[in-house]
């Protein structure tokens, strides 16, 4: 007889109250988990996927969720059917989770070196030393640069691939026997993406561990998982081992996820066009701080003596590594944190602005932030937050005219009017981030910063985001700063390229150029890890 698997999910179906009647978000879906296997769940924003694994562990809002039919069993018992302190006794210890988006699991009031030592307290009763030092072995392990430095700091103060990382460190710590993974590498560069994926890899081998494995990208599917479960509109329509998935997909919509990724090229570059945003010298420091007193020890120097030029109708790119300062530069550009240097902003020097007078340049410069759930207002409709925009910016519009701008620029993002009065917890990662694209695109400004605006969509959403960006830069001659760490995505939308890493410029030029002949080692180690990750073997990418 065969080992029994070690997690068994069995004609699990979720469903949500609405509006007096029930929303079916999954329908009836069975899979096995053997010990030491990794089976990946695919599919787009909304088929279900994050809600199937938030099932296991019966982290889904009760009770306005619930189960008409299913068994989650697990070693045997159904985890459905265990009270809240039996499944403390799972939760965090046999069975552990990583979150889509860590800005919002993290504990903003602790710092990270609270929120591990607690973990290994709790789960493995380690001394105050013991637990320290495990915590800085364990974020060497995520790829934390000078972990020392950063265990007094708070989750804000880390970039957005940072977080992540120490998701996965927490999650790591009790060595689990099942690790859920929901887009765990979502917002990681692919260089430490190779290194996450090798480390988890070589846990499962050590430890026997388990892996469900959420994702809408289908190369990490290819390394990661021994078999993969295709999921849409709640079913899954096809299953089996991934070499087979990948070689004959059956089902037509494996293979339209297959086909699926950004394609097309920028406009062409245009020297002549008009600046819209110029940044010269720009640094941002931030003091590291010691002793009783708080003196001054060191800096961390996020951006360190960069000059950018980004042109009315063009796309500058921005990439390289979490931590790199990519989204530190964005932000100081758009006068959201403070720097030195000289930001001109349609020829005008606004780098000594006060908060009053940059407010009227507001609606001109807009931002799409990385984490869609933690920069939408979970208080707020949808209609509520694409309109506040309206209230401020344009306060003659009448309650009816705002309305139709919120529908009109909800059809573009792909998003049905309908759903304008939902809040944001009842939209999947790729929505939510489409709303906040919404958001910034309603008040037609000059100058937007998008980071990272398709880390947390599907391939296929990837590409008509492109294209809607392409659209509309087309439409208004609209300039965009793009940061990503998704090299494929910047090559479909980017005219010119700067390499970010240590919060320097490492190499910079026409996206041609730096795509084509690239000058320096580590533009040449990002490229080949993004364009090769799928044949290459894992972890063959250091940092």
């Amino acid at each position: 007889m065969s080992e029994a698997p070690l997690l068994s999910v069995q004609d699990l179906s979720v469903a949500f109250g609405q509006g007096g009647g029930q929303s079916m978000a999954v329908d009836h879906i069975s899979f096995d988990i053997a010990r030491g296997e990794t089976v990946a769940l695919v599919g787009e924003s909304g088929s279900g996927k994050s809600v199937s694994a938030l099932s296991v562990l019966k982290l889904l809002p009760y009770p306005s969720a619930s189960h008409p039919s299913g068994k989650i069993l697990f070693r045997g018992a159904d985890l459905l059917a265990m009270s809240e302190k039996q499944l403390r006794q799972v939760r965090g210890n046999k069975i552990t989770m990583i979150f889509q988006e860590p800005m919002t699991s993290l504990n903003p009031l602790h710092t990270i070196e609270h929120q591990i030592v607690e973990i290994l307290k709790l789960h493995q009763g380690m001394a105050d030393r013991a637990a320290k030092a495990r915590t800085l072995e364990l974020l060497n392990e995520v790829g934390i640069r000078d972990p020392q430095k950063r265990l007094d700091a708070y989750p804000h103060q880390l970039s957005g691939g940072q977080r992540q990382r120490v998701m996965i460190a927490m999650a790591l710590a009790n060595e689990p026997e099942l690790l859920i993974a929901d887009e765990p590498t979502t917002a990681l560069d692919v260089t430490v993406q190779a290194q996450i994926l090798e480390l988890l890899a070589g846990l499962k081998s050590r430890k026997g561990m388990s892996m469900l494995f959420i994702t809408h990208d289908l190369g990490i599917v290819r390394k990661i998982a021994d078999r993969v479960c295709v999921m849409t509109k709640g079913k899954i329509v096809e299953t089996g081992p991934t070499k087979e998935i990948f070689a004959n997909p059956r089902h037509a919509y494996t293979r339209h996820l297959l086909a699926a990724e950004p394609k097309g090229k920028p406009p062409a570059a245009n020297a002549a066009a008009k600046p819209v945003m110029t940044g010269k010298d720009i640094k941002v420091w931030f003091p590291i701080k010691q002793g009783f007193f708080r003196r001054t020890v060191d800096n961390v120097k996020a951006v360190d003596g960069i000059d950018v030029t980004v042109r009315a109708g063009q796309t500058l790119g921005v990439v390289g590594e979490s931590g790199s300062g990519k989204t530190t530069l964005g932000l100081a550009l758009a006068r959201m944190i403070s720097s030195t240097g000289t930001i001109q902003f349609n020829g005008h020097d606004i780098n000594q602005l006060s908060f009053n007078a940059m407010r009227p340049l507001r609606r001109e410069l807009q931002i799409v932030f990385q984490d869609p759930f933690g920069s939408l207002s979970p208080r707020m409709s949808i209609a509520e937050i694409i309109e506040e925009g309206l209230k401020i910016h344009e306060p003659k519009l009448s309650p009816d005219q705002r309305d139709d701008k919120v529908a009109a620029v909800l059809n573009e993002v792909g998003l049905d009017p309908a759903t304008r009065n939902r809040y944001p917890h009842e939209f999947s990662g790729g929505q939510r981030q489409r709303v906040a694209i919404a958001r910034a695109m309603v008040l037609n400004p000059r100058f937007v910063m998008l980071d990272e605006p398709t880390s947390a969509l599907d391939m296929s959403v990837q590409a008509q985001v492109v294209d809607l960006l392409r659209s509309l830069q087309a439409k208004h001659d609209l300039a965009y700063l793009f940061i990503s760490h998704d090299l494929k995505v910047i090559r479909a939308l980017a005219n010119d390229v700067i390499v970010m890493r240590n919060g320097k410029i490492v190499e910079a030029g026409p996206s041609e150029q730096i795509f084509g002949n690239p000058q320096t080692d580590y533009t040449r180690a990002l490229i080949s890890a993004a364009f090769k990750i799928e044949t290459a073997p894992v972890g063959i990418v250091s940092q």
